[in-house]
């Protein structure tokens, strides 16, 4: 499948991953809520303004979208958002749960890398309104709380 990131992509979540800190990342160590030897989990630093501090699931390896995807690698990840769901019911006592994907520009994709957003939900929160609305980036030093506060829930699940 052709890729749909501009030519000359510097890939932020590959940056991320790899730990390495600069103007085109927003994925930060200290954001990172759990790793393995496929995928990893950052908080997110965009904060929907009606839902705060949800996370993303993203594949170690550079894969742009879903139509990629190994299976052994969709695999986990799905295995990690149960893992992650979980966590944060515990920690943030919330009423349920969102997943959201998105595939190309016409589909939201904005990093042209592979993430899977997990959001903490409550009844009465107006999330799709604030889904339309522009996220708001969060402060790195507010993010730590929630990332400990997720990381002393994560349980893994077999």
């Amino acid at each position: 499948m052709k890729s749909r990131a501009p030519e000359n992509y510097i890939c932020p979540i590959c940056l991320g991953v790899s730990g390495i800190e600069s103007s085109d990342t927003l994925l930060k160590k200290a954001d990172l809520v759990y790793k393995d030897e496929l995928i990893s989990v950052f908080l997110n630093s965009f904060w929907i303004k009606t839902v705060e501090a949800h996370v993303i699931i993203v594949s170690n390896d550079h894969i742009e979208n879903l139509y990629e995807m190994p299976s052994e690698i969709g695999n986990r990840i799905f295995e990690v958002s149960k893992m992650i769901a979980i966590a944060l019911k515990k920690a943030y006592k919330c009423d349920g749960i969102t997943l959201r994907q998105n595939n190309e520009p016409a589909g939201d994709q904005h990093a042209f890398h592979y993430y899977l957003h997990v959001f903490p939900r409550y009844d009465g929160d107006k999330f799709n309104q604030g889904m339309t609305s522009k996220s708001i980036l969060s402060d790195p030093n507010d993010r730590v709380a929630y990332v400990q506060r997720i990381k002393d829930h994560l349980v893994k699940i077999n």
